[in-house]
């Protein structure tokens, strides 16, 4: 009898039940922050204190709910997300831009050195990159969720799979996570605790992101060869049918038009825009923690917006919906750039997107509220496993076992050489990692332990932050408790058990060289270490 790997959702069950057995087996325990006076100032240190612990049991039952609450944020962007694209999929601008682009790249194959290398690996490098640096600056993470919806069916035209397709953005994105230059929610609050100088290091940290993106770009270069040799090698071969269908639905004969509805759509939004660059001339546009840069982001978008509509519209409505698609994308760089959005603002740009596309092609209210609750429906998968994956760190929490857990780790760093406990805490930051996905919730638990420790071994701080750094970034990529990983899964149709299956040789990869590039931040001088 054939041995079959378990659903994804009957993988993330077992993890809430060893959760649940792990508060029988740890004693219970809290950090908690105490103020005491140094040379006159008062300094804030967290100090561990044991206290009685919650066992879980029945509590396995409602986790999902309280999972579901504390992952609503991502459960509705997903949802909202999955609706608005709906509505765009189903005017076919999609469909007209994969084609026109294909095409658009293989007439590039006239050049002899773009012949050589390969038109779809440069494609590859460049989307990769672009993610990379939204990663590494200001810590793309939820955002890519909005684009495997995208990507996997561009992937998917181009012959390679849906693992291509998420590894352009997903993977692109959270290699520069782990790879963070001036990451103001990692590097930033890692430092700012370690009183260290903000983005302080930033020579090696470069080094290190340009090392990191050398491996995982290389890594899904060579499995998309592999792929577009022999498609069948794929093990998403059959589950790609799915998007295979659905670009099949495409090929169907477009007829290539502009309507009234087309121009009304795009002066409404025109109008919306004029709007917003009145009572925003100017935009504070920061990258990391550095000064910000003032400038009228918004207006120059806005203009480029009505330029570039009408020449889309002179073409066909679908040109005018890939045109609000783009500047949905600018508005989004802006946004978070320039005025700190998150995934709630995301979503919202995304849904009235999703609207005007629709009303572009002449959809009435019931319309587009029908093909939304298709959309929707069609990822409803997806928002659920987020909402289970989430009950982990609740029963964790709840049973008062994580502070035990990261107590336990860092007590065992005493008494040993300096390479040696920098490696160990990377260890741990990896473990805790897998627990606690959140950069920041994770920065703020362990560095106010690590970093005066790492005076008493005469370690530098600095390395104390890059072990920070590369723990919390690599296991993001397979960590079940991460609702961002979850949701990207879950919209591309990728089960868990394979991503992980396809991944894992590059996380043991990227681990190692983590280790490696941690051996100078201890052994070389090097600037801000």
């Amino acid at each position: 009898m054939k041995l079959r790997f378990p659903h994804t959702y009957v993988i993330i069950f077992s993890l809430i039940i060893l959760s649940a057995v792990l508060t029988w087996l740890f004693p219970g325990g809290d950090y908690v922050e105490h103020v005491k006076i140094v040379d006159g100032k008062e300094v804030k240190e967290l100090v561990f204190q044991p206290q009685d612990s919650q066992p879980q049991s029945w509590q396995v039952f409602g986790a999902m709910f309280k999972g579901f609450t504390r992952q609503s944020g991502i459960i509705v962007f997903i949802l909202m997300i999955g609706g608005a694209f709906w509505i765009m999929n189903s005017t076919k601008a999609l469909d007209v831009g994969i084609m026109s682009f294909i095409r658009f790249t293989r007439g590039l194959e006239h050049w002899r050195l773009l012949k050589a290398v390969g038109v779809d690996n440069v494609i590859i490098v460049l989307i990769m990159l672009m993610f990379s640096l939204f990663g590494a600056i200001f810590g793309m993470s939820e955002e890519t969720i909005a684009f495997v919806i995208i990507l996997v069916p561009l992937a998917i035209s181009m012959g390679y799979d849906s693992i291509v397709g998420l590894s352009m953005c997903y993977l692109g994105a959270h290699i520069g996570f782990a790879g963070a230059m001036l990451n103001p929610f990692t590097i930033g609050i890692a430092q700012g605790i370690a009183e260290l100088p903000l983005f302080s290091g930033l020579e090696y940290r470069f080094f290190s992101w340009v090392v990191i993106n050398i491996v995982g770009i290389g890594f899904v270069l060579w499995y998309a060869h592999r792929i577009r040799k022999n498609p069948r090698r794929s093990p998403m071969y059959e589950i790609d049918n799915y998007w295979r269908e659905k670009a099949a639905e495409g090929d169907e004969k477009i007829e290539y038009h502009t309507p009234l509805s087309a121009w009304i759509a795009f002066g409404l939004t025109l109008a919306s825009l004029a709007v917003f660059s009145i009572i925003y001339p100017m935009s504070e546009i920061k990258v990391g923690n550095a000064e910000p840069a003032l400038i009228p982001a918004i207006p120059v978008a806005t203009a480029l917006f009505a330029l570039s509509g009408i020449l889309a519209l002179r073409k066909t409505v679908h040109y005018f919906i890939l045109n609000l698609l783009l500047f949905t994308i600018v508005f989004l760089i802006i946004g978070v750039m320039g005025y700190g959005w998150y995934i709630m603002e995301i979503a919202a740009l995304f849904f009235a997107m999703g609207i005007a596309s629709g009303i572009a092609v002449g959809y009435g209210g019931n319309r587009q509220v029908k093909l939304f609750l298709e959309g929707a429906k069609d990822i409803v998968s997806a928002a659920l496993v987020v909402g289970l994956a989430g009950g982990i760190i609740v029963i964790l929490e709840d049973g008062k076992v994580i502070d035990t857990i990261l107590y336990r780790m860092a007590s065992g760093l005493h008494q040993v050489g300096q390479i040696q406990a920098v490696s160990t805490m990377y260890v741990i930051q990896t473990v805790i990692n897998l627990i606690i996905p959140s950069g920041s919730a994770k920065a703020a638990l362990t560095m106010p332990i690590m970093a005066p420790f790492s005076d008493l071994i005469n370690l530098s701080r600095q390395a104390t932050v890059m072990a920070f750094q590369f723990g919390d970034g690599f296991t993001n990529m397979i960590t079940p408790t991460s609702g961002v990983l979850i949701g990207a899964l879950g919209i591309a149709r990728i089960p868990y058990e394979k991503w992980v299956k396809w991944v894992w040789p590059l996380i043991v990869v990227l681990f190692i060289l983590g280790l490696l590039l941690l051996i100078p931040t201890v052994t070389m001088k090097l600037n801000g270490f």
